[in-house]
Parts: structure tokens; sequence; C-alpha cells
């Protein structure tokens, strides 16, 4: 009798954590709420540093004194391949709206807030999802959040300071005829910067996507390792297009990418044979 009591006490607990579908609702709420603040605060801060975020940060790619371009004209000297060398872009920026600069000046604000606050974004969903994991489940995701940051802002900077300068002496210099000059508008020139920066970010996320896609059975390692060839073919193709017409270039953009890829495959097998032992289990 006394073991069915204490089963009821160390049931209870249990039956009073269980949550209606209004209150998951409002829990969420509260978590999208949170990180809305978060984004905000640090937008208004990004906003306010005005010069640091652009001339200092979006705007200085562009230029020949930015460190990635000197360093690579450095390499170029040497290892003596002249197209190494980005030289000065000299890209003429022009706004052709009356409200561009403004409106751009709060996009930029914004994004900035949302990649600098994407840690705690990431940690308040997290802290929404993780509730309704089983405790092995919990044990095995612990650091998720550190390491999804991690692999975000690394490929934000390895996107910044290496695939950003490359596509911009690309995309800037590229002419279909001497007649035609390039005079970049403010709205393009941030889009591009933009967009190829947030895109790598999130493509540094693959490790992770792998090892879901792996657990659902959706993915296998064996599938990623006979389509590694294809997507080394795919890399080669865009370092091919986004960096100077020398094969250095090409093998130093796609080579941090194809390790990506062979990590995710290795993690892949992991989650695999883990998945298949509780299978049988």
């Amino acid at each position: 009798m006394p073991e069915v009591v204490s089963n009821k006490k160390k049931n209870k607990p249990d039956a009073e954590k269980e949550m209606s579908f209004w209150e998951h609702l409002e829990e969420l709420r509260w978590h999208l709420v949170r990180s809305i603040i978060a984004i905000i605060i640090l937008a208004i801060a990004a906003f306010i540093a005005r010069k640091v975020i652009f001339d200092y940060i979006i705007l200085a790619p562009k230029d020949s004194e930015f460190i990635t371009n000197r360093l690579l004209c450095q390499l170029s000297d040497f290892l003596n391949v002249s197209a190494l060398c980005l030289g000065d872009l000299d890209l003429k920026i022009i706004n052709i709206k009356m409200s561009g600069q403004f409106m751009t000046h709060m996009y930029v604000s914004i994004v900035a807030g949302l990649i600098v606050a994407f840690p705690y974004v990431l940690g308040e969903i997290w802290g929404f999802i993780r509730p309704a994991l089983k405790q092995e489940e919990k044990k095995n995701s612990t650091g998720a959040v550190l390491i999804c940051s991690f692999l975000f802002l690394l490929g934000v900077l390895f996107s910044y300071f290496l695939i950003v300068p490359l596509t911009l002496h690309f995309l800037g210099t590229y002419q279909v005829s001497d007649a035609v000059s390039n005079n970049i508008s403010l709205n393009s020139y941030i889009s591009t910067v933009v967009s190829v920066t947030f895109a790598v970010g999130l493509v540094f996320e693959l490790p992770i996507l792998v090892y879901f896609l792996t657990k659902v059975g959706i993915v296998t390692p064996m599938f990623l390792k006979k389509n590694r060839k294809y997507m080394l073919v795919i890399l080669l193709v865009l370092s091919a297009i986004i960096t100077p017409p020398d094969i250095f270039s090409q093998v130093m953009v796609c080579i941090p990418l194809m390790l990506l890829y062979e990590i995710s495959i290795k993690i892949s097998k992991k989650a695999f044979l883990k998945r298949q032992s509780e299978l049988a289990g």
C-alpha cells in the first residue's frame, strides 16, 4: 500500500507538468516575444552605430585596403600568381531613391540585429522544444545551441572575409561591353553582401541538418557518399563563378565547403548507426 501511495506521489508532478494546447501556445508566444525584443534592441544599437556598420563593415570589402584583399595581394606576390590579387575594385555606389539611404539603413540594422541575436533566438527556440524531448534525447543534444550558433557565426565570418570580397570583385568588374560602366545602386550592393553572408551562414548549418535528417531516416551516410562527386562538381562550379580565373582561388573557396560536407557524412554515419541500434533494440 505505501508503494501505491508513493507511485501516486511520483506521478503527480508529471501530471502537473502536462500543458494544454493553449498553454503551449502561450509559452511559444513568450519565447517569440523575447526573441523579437532581443532583435529590436540589437537593431537599435546597430542603427545608432551607423558609421561602424557601414564604413567599417558593410562597405569595407570593396576597398583594396580590406584585410582579405591585402592578404590575397601578398599571397599573389609570394606565389607569383597575379590573378590572385584583386587590386582596387573602385566600385561606385549610388543611391537612386529619395528614401533609399534611410530604408537601407533600417534594413541593415534589422539584419545586423538578427545575426547578432541569432544565438539567443536559437536558445529561445530550443527552450521551447527541449521539455518535449525524452531524457536520453536531452542528454544527446547537450550543447546543440552552442554548436548551431558557432557554425552559423563561422559561416558568416567565412563568407564575409572570403566569399563576399571575391563575389564583389567578380560582379563589380564584369562587363558585357566596354561601353557599359558599372554604377552599382546602394540597394543592389547591400542585398548582395547580406544575401551572400546570411546564405553561407545557413549553409554552415549543414552538419546539424544532416544529423536530424539521418535521425528521422530521410538521409543516410551511404546516400551522401554516393553523391559526393556531384557535390564536388557543384562546389567547384560555384567557386569558379565567384573567384578570379585561377585554380588556387577556386580551391581556396571549395576546400572549406567540401570539408563541411565530409564532416556531415561523419555525423550522418554516427546518427545512422545509433538509429539502427535503437530500432534493433
